[in-house]
């Protein structure tokens, strides 16, 4: 199989199911940048870390790899008349984002409370978990504006919602274990 189709020099590209878009409509954006989100999970996971982060970020990639099929999917394709599902697309569970929300809760458990913003930074590894912490709320953003147009799978939303907030304890998380500083925001007075 070639890797290049030459159906998208002229800047269309096509969704599942068919239907050309030009390739910046808000929907390639989308899930775009969900594919870049994902292979910033994968710069994370090639670090130093524990395995148990590296084997729940293996299941998030996947995940991801599901929304981005969710997005990349034209809505009036992806059902039948009748509402069963057309395409055989794969779906974001309840259970995909408890998932996020127990391992959020087990790195809470040993981590100081906090009291202040942090500056992102301290370590490289934690850096990579707040760039992409910044790519997964983009991904949203785009998400959010995407479903105020067409309408897709509400888990999915609430998936990269909390996918941001489980990066933001995952950066803290490897601060703790790396023994990095946590720098706090404590906002300059005016002299």
């Amino acid at each position: 199989m070639k890797i290049y189709t030459k159906t998208g020099d002229k800047g269309t590209t096509a969704l599942f199911g068919g239907t050309r878009v030009p390739k910046h409509h808000i929907r390639i954006d989308s899930y775009g940048t969900v594919d870049e989100l994902n292979s910033h999970l994968g710069l994370i996971r090639d670090q130093e870390i524990n395995n148990h982060y590296k084997d729940v970020l293996i299941d998030i990639q996947d995940r991801l790899f599901t929304v981005g099929a969710i997005l990349a999917t034209d809505p009036e394709k992806a059902t039948l008349k009748n509402g069963k599902d057309r395409l055989n697309i794969p779906k974001i569970s309840e259970e995909d984002i408890e998932q996020l929300e127990q391992e959020m809760d087990k790195m809470n458990e040993s981590l100081p409370q906090m009291t202040h913003f942090v500056l992102p930074g301290g370590h490289q590894t934690v850096s990579f978990c707040h760039i992409a912490r910044c790519v997964c709320r983009r991904a949203e953003r785009l998400a959010s504006a995407l479903n105020e147009l067409e309408p897709f799978q509400p888990e999915s939303l609430k998936y990269l919602n909390r996918l941001s907030d489980y990066l933001f304890v995952l950066a803290r998380k490897l601060s703790y274990d790396l023994q990095a500083d946590e720098v706090k925001w404590i906002p300059k007075k005016e002299s």
